[in-house]
């Protein structure tokens, strides 16, 4: 490992920490280095207040060393003025001669904006030093900007016998340890969707509350309107969307219609709604019937498929992925937990 890859998996180490407060802002992480010592460090905590490179830069005690140092930052600096103004600007007015950068920011504000100012200033910029791991990072971030849709990870909870669960009936198939990772993972994601039969069937409150975090946007699809209103999604607490045939006024509090064409493919359709709303990540719980849509339209990211050893002998078949790859997996209290992503994404 060379020192610009050991400064800027430290880097990555920081924008972690972001986590759960940066969104929908990148995680960025920033390293400060003089003379093969570490002098400041920082991290992008939340948004709208200092990215990583103010914060690392404010972090030395000693300023007159930044014109002799090197910044590592996981993501390009921005150039634009947002919330805040350009970081590329501040690194320029320090005075610090070389910058390492993990990957490019695709922001249409930035997107090798703030590596030409930087270059245009005299300062020796290096890219993509680990850079597969800082695009991994922000995965959600770079799909939303790239693919102008939001990053999709499909998730379900199947019998040992391939069975997602007995028709009308709620089945419950994951163990305690699994739905606690599960709000974990909600709360990591801005949306979350079910289908009409599951918000029927199990009348679920799709939150957080087996973890510490902000409860995701309610996503359900009701073509003809027929969800009651005394269901968990309209009970107020978190704002939800409808995806919907017939453009009417929703009358249920903190919840819309969003009239979408049901005879075609609803998933770019939906895709592209919640993208103009600005919605970067989007989880989807079910059921079947609307997890494999996702699936052959190819229009997921990842997905996380928990294997119990229940044998149902009988029910609603899980969705089948056909082309994906097995990054990982787990034993979580005697479940599998595999975890998948796609190589044929658009």
């Amino acid at each position: 490992m060379t020192d610009d890859e050991k400064y800027m998996r430290r880097c990555i180490q920081l924008a972690k920490n972001g986590m759960k407060n940066a969104q929908p802002n990148p995680m960025v992480g920033a390293v400060i280095v003089c003379n093969g010592r570490i002098i400041g460090e920082g991290y992008h905590q939340r948004c709208g207040e200092g990215h990583a490179e103010v914060n690392a830069i404010a972090s030395v005690h000693n300023p007159a060393l930044l014109k002799q140092s090197t910044i590592y930052v996981s993501l390009e600096p921005c150039a634009h003025y947002g919330k805040t103004p350009p970081c590329a600007d501040l690194i320029i007015s320090k005075g610090i001669p070389r910058v390492v950068i993990g990957c490019t920011d695709p922001f249409a504000k930035v997107n090798g904006l703030g590596i030409k100012k930087l270059r245009d200033a005299g300062i020796s910029v290096e890219v993509g030093v680990l850079e597969a791991e800082c695009q991994e990072l922000n995965k959600r971030f770079m799909t939303f900007h790239s693919l102008h849709r939001p990053f999709v990870t499909l998730k379900w909870a199947q019998s040992a016998d391939g069975f997602i669960g007995i028709s009308g009936q709620r089945t419950a198939i994951s163990n305690d340890l699994a739905q606690a990772i599960c709000h974990k993972r909600r709360a990591e994601h801005q949306a979350i969707m079910v289908g009409r039969v599951t918000a029927e069937t199990d009348n679920p409150r799709l939150d957080v509350r087996r973890w510490v975090g902000n409860n995701p946007v309610r996503v359900v699809i009701d073509r003809e309107q027929r969800l009651p209103a005394m269901l968990h999604l309209f009970d107020g607490t978190v704002q939800t969307i409808v995806f919907t045939a017939h453009d009417t006024t929703c009358h249920c509090p903190n919840a819309e219609y969003e009239c979408i064409d049901f005879t075609t493919d609803i998933v770019p359709q939906m895709l592209h709604r919640l993208y103009d709303r600005g919605i970067q990540s989007l989880l989807v719980e079910g059921g079947a019937r609307l997890l494999q849509s996702f699936i052959n339209s190819d229009m997921w990211d990842e997905a996380f498929v928990e294997t119990s050893d229940l044998i149902l002998s009988q029910g609603v078949e899980a969705p089948v992925i056909r082309h994906g790859n097995v990054v990982s997996v787990e034993n979580i209290d005697g479940h599998m937990m595999t975890c998948l992503n796609n190589p044929l994404k658009k």
